[in-house]
């Protein structure tokens, strides 16, 4: 039997911090870094996706994701925003509800996403963009 597999979401992708400081218990004790990306993933399902990288080199703003625009924003020209400290349900819930709008380029940061954006060295940027 061949299995079918879902289509691509052609909306924003999210990538998120996992390998170093990021996504360990060392630097951010307590904090179930295994569920966030679990309710990252199921809440931008179908509408956009989620990534992970090892290391974004940003450890200093940790817990650190990046909002990638979509086709669609990247024509209107958006780049990917950064944004540091995710490490609760409401910022994951703007994150999220961001995707869901559009992402960079098609709508704005909901909440206080937008106090969360920070911009890292060109060098790192560079690695995502």
């Amino acid at each position: 039997m061949t299995r079918k597999r879902a289509p691509r979401a052609s909306g924003p992708t999210v990538t998120v911090c996992r390998g170093c400081c990021c996504g360990t218990d060392r630097k951010h004790p307590g904090y179930d870094h295994r569920a966030q990306l679990e309710r990252l993933r199921a809440d931008t399902a179908g509408v956009g996706r989620v990534a992970v990288a090892d290391c974004l080199d940003a450890c200093a703003q940790s817990n650190v994701v990046v909002v990638s625009p979509s086709p669609a924003g990247r024509a209107a020209g958006a780049r990917p925003v950064w944004v540091l400290g995710v490490l609760d349900a409401a910022t994951e819930d703007e994150v999220t509800a961001w995707v869901r709008a559009g992402g960079p380029g098609i709508a704005d940061p909901p909440g206080m996403l937008d106090l969360r954006v920070f911009q890292p060295a060109r060098r790192i940027r560079a690695a995502i963009e």
